[in-house]
């Protein structure tokens, strides 16, 4: 990425940088969703998060003057500018934030219709429809869609009519032939026809992008098809971008079976190649970028043209790597390899190119004040000190600020002030994390001791008041730090293959330790394997808990898959599913549902008051319950019988069991 080569466009706040790049994006500027080649992109995270695309521009827009003349608008020049607010195209209709204006009749023109004539109010004779079509100006509220394309109409259209709610994108009408001319395939004319019309066996998607489109344009002696967007937009026939290869690349427009030599991966169609190389390139794998960082690693990892080693797996999809391709790997850790196309097809990139840029310094969570003395980031007024001999042991209500988790006798930072106390782990956790839920790097963040709030977990949707990992973009996203201790392809004594990793599955597995149905949009842990899968819910289950303070501690049983005959929870009397995970002692042999152990409260500082999210702030007590005299719950109108409960004061005092009696609860009151 060259410095210099920055460009500044007065209707972004970032410079922007070119790029060689194929890919599917809207452009920042037209607003135009389509292919961009060789455009320019801003290297700013937030971006390439944005919901409209990710910050990529086509080279003709950017490169656009800044005053135009337009035939639709002869009396005043038209200027280049941004947009309060969003306004329509006086020509197509489309909400713009930015296009050609003119000062003196507040007319806002698309930049996409200032780079082509105004379309015609009317076509007499259109080629696909036998009825005349009269361009509209309606603003339709049930967002129909193109009777070529398919695909959703936004702003004006041409409408039938005669036809009842038959109408067509003013581009697909205008620029539409009956027979055209392509530069990817020069040897015949190519006809457009509907791919319904075509034969079984022909070529129904387009040859270039992959696509499967509603209307072709074909050649029927070469069984070629191209879509409407690779006609409007076709792409270079040849290619120079000597950080992929040294020789210029040529398209080879057509079907065929290749390996890419970028990622190593098979391709079917329209590669780029060097014929005196035998060089073969997907073009979406021509200009990767060559220093990144990846929410599966910790360290930058950089592009190679020759991975050289053999049997290793891919740390995003977690296939193998072709070792005679190329591919990224990390100058500290050797084993890591990751496909080229990885990190820009599977989200996990942050969007920001590092190379020229150096590497961000790691700051401590603490500083080191004397010999087993620090001043943590957490608790800066006063001094802690290291507790590691283990001949301290405490009680259940003891927990670290960090994970809300009971010290016991474990090695931890104590302040000889207050109360204050944290595993010595969890006084190392790293200020700054990438973690596989959010593609941005992870802020730590300690709670406010004069105002503690409870969090949601985005991982495990177990509610916290610890430490946090908090990842910003479209929404602002908590992890509790515990969801940070597992890593992927690491063996765990909870399932037989090593390789259990971090997957987002379009099917929705069954969690393995609850048997609870996961659905498309929940983070679990997979099994390559396998049909294993496990949330992280269930991930974070503590392996030995204490339940009553005079009694041995119970141990975490992973099911018992062959038992024959039933168990009975000793807390709620209920049976006990001995496939599920559940607690069990060794010395008295009980069993426990996990639930009637942990409860939805067991992460969440007791005896303190805190805030919590949910449609206002409402305030609630963390108390632990003795069993001697569980109150009743406002929501399910039980007894509290896990081992805390929530104790709300205001508008009246009332008592919360779980979760979702509390959600069920604050609902009804604000609902009233």
């Amino acid at each position: 990425m060259e410095v210099s080569a920055a460009l500044k466009l007065p209707i972004h706040e970032h410079p922007l940088y070119p790029s060689a790049r194929f890919l599917l994006a809207r452009c920042q500027v037209c607003w135009v969703k389509g292919q961009i080649y060789g455009g320019y992109r801003c290297n700013e995270s937030d971006c390439y998060n944005n919901l409209t695309g990710g910050g990529w521009f086509h080279k003709e827009c950017v490169e656009s003057p800044s005053e135009i003349n337009h035939p639709s608008h002869p009396q005043h020049p038209l200027i280049f500018t941004a947009i309060r607010g969003y306004n329509p195209c006086h020509l197509c209709g489309v909400l713009v934030s930015s296009g050609y204006c003119c000062a003196k009749c507040e007319l806002v023109m698309h930049l996409a219709c200032a780079q082509k004539p105004p379309p015609p109010l009317a076509i007499e004779h259109p080629l696909f429809h036998e009825h005349s079509l009269v361009r509209t100006k309606k603003s339709y509220i049930t967002c129909p869609t193109c009777k070529i394309c398919k695909t959703r109409i936004e702003g004006y259209a041409y409408e039938c009519l005669t036809c009842k709610d038959v109408l067509f994108h003013l581009d697909c009408v205008n620029q539409s032939r009956d027979q055209v001319n392509h530069s990817s395939h020069s040897s015949h004319v190519l006809e457009f026809v509907t791919s319904e019309s075509l034969p079984e066996n022909a070529e129904k998607t387009c040859i270039l992008c992959g696509i499967e489109s509603p209307h072709v344009y074909h050649c029927s002696k070469c069984n070629f098809s191209i879509c409407i967007d690779c006609n409007r937009n076709p792409p270079p026939l040849t290619v120079e971008h000597t950080k992929t290869h040294r020789h210029t690349l040529s398209l080879l427009s057509r079907r065929v079976s290749f390996t890419c030599n970028v990622c190593g991966l098979q391709g079917d169609r329209s590669p780029y190649s060097c014929i005196q190389c035998s060089f073969l390139v997907h073009r979406e794998c021509i200009d990767l970028p060559r220093v990144i960082n990846i929410n599966r690693h910790d360290h930058r990892i950089s592009l190679t043209d020759h991975i050289g080693r053999g049997d290793l797996k891919c740390g995003v999809c977690h296939q193998s790597v072709n070792q005679y391709c190329g591919g990224y790997t990390c100058s500290t850790c050797p084993d890591f390899v990751v496909h080229s196309s990885c990190p820009t097809k599977h989200k996990v990139w942050d969007g920001i190119e590092l190379e020229g840029i150096p590497e961000e310094e790691v700051i401590p969570p603490f500083v080191v004040v004397g010999d087993n003395l620090i001043k943590h980031f957490s608790h800066e007024k006063h001094i802690l000190r290291l507790e590691s001999d283990g001949t301290s042991t405490r009680d259940e209500q003891t927990r670290c600020e960090a994970c809300v988790s009971p010290v016991y006798s474990d090695p931890v930072y104590s302040c000889e002030q207050c109360d204050f106390i944290l595993h010595q782990t969890c006084a190392n956790l790293p200020m700054k994390k990438r973690l596989p839920f959010h593609n941005t790097q992870f802020q730590l963040y300690a709670p406010d001791m004069d105002s503690y709030e409870a969090f949601d977990c985005y991982a495990c949707s177990t509610m916290f008041s610890g430490f946090r990992y908090v990842a910003y973009g479209f929404m602002e996203i908590s992890i509790d730090v515990r969801c940070d201790t597992f890593s992927e392809l690491e063996s765990y004594d909870f399932h037989d293959h090593p390789a259990v990793y971090f997957s987002k599955k379009k099917e929705c597995r069954r969690c393995c330790a609850c048997h609870r149905e996961g659905n498309e949009y929940q983070d679990m842990l997979a099994c390559d394997d396998c049909d294993f899968a496990l949330d992280f819910r269930c991930f974070n289950l503590p392996r030995v808990v204490k339940h009553k303070d005079d009694e041995p501690p119970l141990s975490l049983c992973y099911g018992e898959k062959d038992l024959i005959g039933k168990y009975w929870c000793d807390i709620c009397e209920g049976e006990t599913n001995p496939k599920d995970w559940f607690y069990t002692c060794s010395h008295s042999g009980v069993t426990l549902h996990v639930q009637c152990v942990l409860g939805d409260f067991s992460f969440l500082m007791p005896r303190r008051i805190m805030k919590y999210r949910w449609k206002g702030n409402g305030k609630f007590e963390v108390v632990p319950n003795n069993h001697c005299s569980r109150p009743f719950c406002a929501g399910c109108q039980f007894r509290c019988r896990g081992p805390f409960f929530l104790k709300i004061s205001e508008p009246e005092i009332m008592y919360i069991c779980s979760k979702g009696c509390l959600l069920a609860s604050l609902r009804e009151f604000y609902i009233r």
